[in-house]
């Protein structure tokens, strides 16, 4: 399983196994997803992080 780098709506750089890319609909809901950070332990909107700006 690939481990996807993400960044939490308060900043906190973490990688994830599961980052489900779902579809509502016929249009995305977004590049965000709602996951629990391991840092604020909360449920928190997470995107992925580029390469670059690792």
């Amino acid at each position: 399983m690939e481990q996807t780098v993400v960044r939490c709506a308060d900043g906190h750089v973490f990688s994830t196994a599961s980052f489900p890319m779902q579809q509502l609909g016929s249009g995305r809901i977004g590049p965000g997803r709602l996951i629990r950070c391991p840092r604020c332990a909360r449920l928190r909107q997470a995107v992925p992080v580029e390469w670059a700006k690792r």
